[in-house]
């Protein structure tokens, strides 16, 4: 019997932009040589495979050549998926089980909500050769977490305009960079690209977010939303669209994320 893979783009109200990734619901565990073999023919930043577990889903992430420990988009896009194809009823919150420990995704009219755990960074040096690799003389701010380094520039055209050395960016020991600065415009408050070749990504897609200064507060628009926690985060991501069906070796159906049941 074939399975369905649907290709979902998050963090966006329109089609072909956002952050792209691939959703495949098993009916039983698969093993990794399998899933790994999938996301590299997929060929996106993540491919994300779920199964029901107890009182959600088991939920694994594989970049081309690597498995995550932990995804924002792609699972945001796992729960858009289940919500579309009616395996979860919209009213529902979604559960994940998944090496980061419980993940949840809630339906909040046009948006979802998602709860996940705050990985905070501390302030570092930047290794040798990373500011060089990123094509910069210096940064405001260089911290890092348990995954990532964190670069603070002073504007956006600069987010903008980095072309990276790929293959000096994969000398860095982590996972990735992330590139950030203050958004230009007053609808959002920064900016940001992530680059982590070693783990299959390349960051070419610019992300925009707001900060959610408290619970409820008025959304200023964009791609997604940030509400702190003192341990946890809660990303609000934007409108979806419907999914297109798609084969099991292929995926081509692209949605923008988060929105009404069809």
């Amino acid at each position: 019997m074939g399975l369905r893979i649907v290709q979902v783009d998050a963090f966006t109200d329109r089609p072909f932009s956002g952050n792209p990734a691939a959703v495949c619901i098993l009916p039983a565990p698969r093993d990794e040589r399998w899933m790994q073999d999938v996301a590299r023919e997929m060929n996106l930043s993540e491919t994300a495979f779920l199964h029901a577990n107890g009182d959600g889903y088991a939920l694994r992430w594989f970049t081309p050549t690597v498995e995550v420990a932990l995804c924002g988009h792609a699972t945001l896009a796992s729960a858009h998926v289940l919500w579309q194809e009616r395996q979860l009823p919209a009213d529902r919150a979604a559960r994940f089980h998944t090496k980061s420990g419980l993940l949840t995704a809630e339906r909040r009219g046009d948006w979802i909500e998602m709860d996940f755990p705050a990985k905070r960074e501390q302030a570092a040096e930047p290794p040798p050769g990373m500011l060089a690799a990123l094509g910069l003389s210096g940064a405001r701010y260089v911290g890092r977490n348990e995954f990532d380094y964190l670069v603070e520039v002073d504007a956006e055209a600069q987010v903008r305009a980095l072309a990276p050395d790929f293959t000096g960016l994969g000398r860095i020991a982590a996972r990735g960079v992330i590139v950030t600065s203050r958004a230009a415009s007053g609808d959002f408050d920064y900016v940001s690209r992530f680059f982590a070749p070693a783990a299959g990504w390349l960051g070419p897609r610019l992300s925009r977010a707001v900060l959610e200064r408290q619970a409820g507060a008025p959304r200023a628009g964009g791609l997604s939303g940030v509400a702190p926690r003192r341990h946890r985060a809660h990303p609000r991501p934007w409108r979806a669209r419907r999914p297109r069906r798609a084969g099991c070796d292929r995926a081509r159906g692209r949605v923008g994320v988060s929105g009404s049941p069809a």
